[in-house]
């Protein structure tokens, strides 16, 4: 078989058994270390074992997925110097998408921004607040107009989900993280691509220093690894 058709193809079952093992990995019902058995996925996602396989290998090939000598696939485990690495790089990235959408974004698309940011404010730390700020990112990204870049921050936002649930599911979180939007916001309206970018890093090194000390309280942190 040639090695591209191991791979889920657009609108086939593995490509919906990929698509709904992401969904598990983000909201916190798959976890680092848990093995990945073809029989009961299969039985759980209601597909034959072939499309669950071509979906673990296509998250292996993201990078989320390791084989485990004796036991099989599992979803991998980062230490320490990979989430610092993965936050470092979100930094550069996502800072450098709200630069660009300072210069191209339209005034439609930074009036859409702040509409869905009043939205997220109303909703508190709920999973349609999870949703929405997942959206107004992507939305953000997507006035930056710049696909090589918005390609790059896709393939890491699938190595992020290995660390689990949002960091807006902490307390006060969600509502600094609105405040931090308009932060950016007020950077895209004034058409200053430094201070939005200045802005997005500090609203990404925010939550990325939730995660360390939410990471550094799991019981089995040793300092090596999380």
């Amino acid at each position: 078989m040639d090695e591209i058709d191991d791979f889920p193809q657009p609108g086939s079952q593995g490509e919906g058994a990929y698509q709904r093992l992401l969904v598990e990995l983000r909201e916190g019902r798959l976890n680092p270390g848990d093995r990945l058995r073809e029989t009961e996925l299969a039985e759980r996602l209601g597909v034959s074992r072939t499309p669950v396989r071509e979906a673990i290998r296509q998250l292996e090939a993201d990078g989320i997925v390791t084989h485990v000598p004796r036991q099989g696939a599992a979803i991998r485990t980062l230490d320490y110097a990979e989430v610092m690495e993965l936050y470092e790089m979100r930094t550069v990235l996502e800072g450098t998408a709200a630069r660009l959408a300072a210069r191209a974004a339209s005034e439609i698309e930074i009036e859409e921004l702040l509409h869905m940011n009043r939205a997220l404010e109303k909703l508190g730390n709920s999973p349609e607040a999870f949703v929405l700020n997942r959206q107004f990112h992507a939305a953000l990204l997507d006035a930056a107009k710049n696909r090589f870049l918005a390609r790059s921050i896709a393939g890491l936002h699938k190595s992020l989900m290995i660390l689990g649930p949002t960091t807006l599911t902490h307390p006060d979180r969600a509502a600094e993280a609105v405040e931090e939007h308009y932060g950016v916001l007020e950077a895209l309206k004034a058409r200053d691509g430094a201070l939005a970018e200045a802005a997005m890093r500090a609203h990404i090194e925010k939550a990325q220093r939730v995660r360390v000390r939410a990471l550094r309280a799991r019981p089995l942190f040793d300092g090596d690894t999380l």
